[in-house]
């Protein structure tokens, strides 16, 4: 559900019961507000638990190990298993000779893992081993996955149930800057090889690997733009099929401060850029209708004092750092744009 159908007029959830179910989920993290810093540390949650459910903790966490080496007899590959009892074989540094060899230890290697009975089993095929990928494809392995230099293929040993493996990744993962001044003013651009010439949009671009949404949406605007920014609050997001490489798309919106007001055009992906005044914003033909609801939906936050929010947390059982994006009452900010 995004943010403009939780907090529209027709389906508004009490504050009291967002703040109820937060304190239950977040605990006694550390919360930030408006000033967005990736380096933010979480507070652990309470220590006062029950032994037993950190005995619990410890014990799904060896469970949920995600790999771990195999050891194989000489002759079969050496690979790595999962916790689904596949086995992934990376290529990047196996000494062999020939195509002959592969292939004859391919073989042997399948055979082994039918009577150990692993499931699925893959391998990570580099650029300097294509040869050996239709060895792979006359064995019976498929393509799953690729990207620069390397390709993953896969086979479903079992013959008693059906493959449910996921699919690739398959969603691409966009931001956009909302970035409003003192003057009321919006920070836009106009791409130079958008697809309608001349439409003003909010600066933006695609999420990079690893990088977080906030993080993400204030480079871009400083490349686009020039103007360096802080977080002040999520805004809404939008969901879309049959994009890029025939991939899903999901652009979020993402409200942020201004630090300077001065315009650095990035020359190479930017035709204009500037600060257009709101009413102005609010009524140019070349401004589409979505990128006004997300505005009036920004602005809308602020009337009711709610703020869509960042926090950084530490998943208790991975121990893997994650952010989590929540609806909270906002803070006292001399900042908050006009209406």
């Amino acid at each position: 559900m995004t943010s403009v159908a939780l907090l529209c007029r027709s389906n508004c959830c009490l504050l009291s019961a967002l703040n109820a179910w937060r304190k239950v989920t977040i605990g006694t993290g550390a919360i930030t507000h408006k000033h967005y810093s990736s380096s933010i540390n979480c507070s652990s949650r309470s220590r006062s638990s029950a032994w037993p459910q950190r005995q619990l903790v410890k014990h799904v966490a060896r469970s949920y190990q995600s790999s771990k080496s195999m050891a194989s007899p000489p002759d079969v590959f050496c690979g790595v298993t999962d916790r689904f009892l596949g086995v992934t074989v990376d290529c990047k540094d196996l000494k062999i000779a020939n195509k002959s060899q592969f292939t004859e230890k391919l073989h042997k290697s399948l055979d082994y893992w039918r009577t150990n009975k692993n499931r699925t089993i893959w391998f990570r095929v580099y650029k300097e081993q294509a040869e050996w990928v239709p060895i792979l494809a006359d064995a019976g392995f498929d393509f799953h996955h690729a990207r620069t230099g390397v390709v993953t293929m896969y086979r479903w040993l079992p013959t008693h149930e059906q493959s449910n493996l996921p699919s690739y990744a398959h969603t691409l993962l966009g931001v956009g800057g909302l970035v409003i001044n003192d003057q009321n003013e919006v920070l836009v651009v106009s791409d130079k090889y958008a697809i309608a010439k001349n439409m003003w949009k909010l600066p933006g671009g695609y999420v990079e690997p690893r990088e977080n949404l906030v993080d993400s949406a204030v480079r871009e605007v400083v490349e686009e733009t020039g103007i360096r920014t802080t977080f002040r609050s999520m805004v809404c997001l939008r969901h879309s099929h049959g994009g890029n490489f025939d991939c899903s798309d999901i652009y979020v919106v993402i409200g942020l401060k201004p630090l300077n007001l001065d315009l650095k055009r990035c020359e190479r992906e930017i035709a204009r850029v500037c600060w257009m005044p709101m009413d102005e914003y609010m009524r140019n033909p070349q401004v589409l209708e979505a990128s006004r609801l997300f505005v009036r939906t920004y602005l809308d936050y602020q009337k009711r004092g709610l703020d869509f929010t960042c926090t950084n947390m530490t998943h208790q059982v991975l121990k893997k750092e994650y952010q989590l994006y929540y609806v909270d009452q906002a803070k006292d900010d001399k900042d908050v744009p006009k209406k």
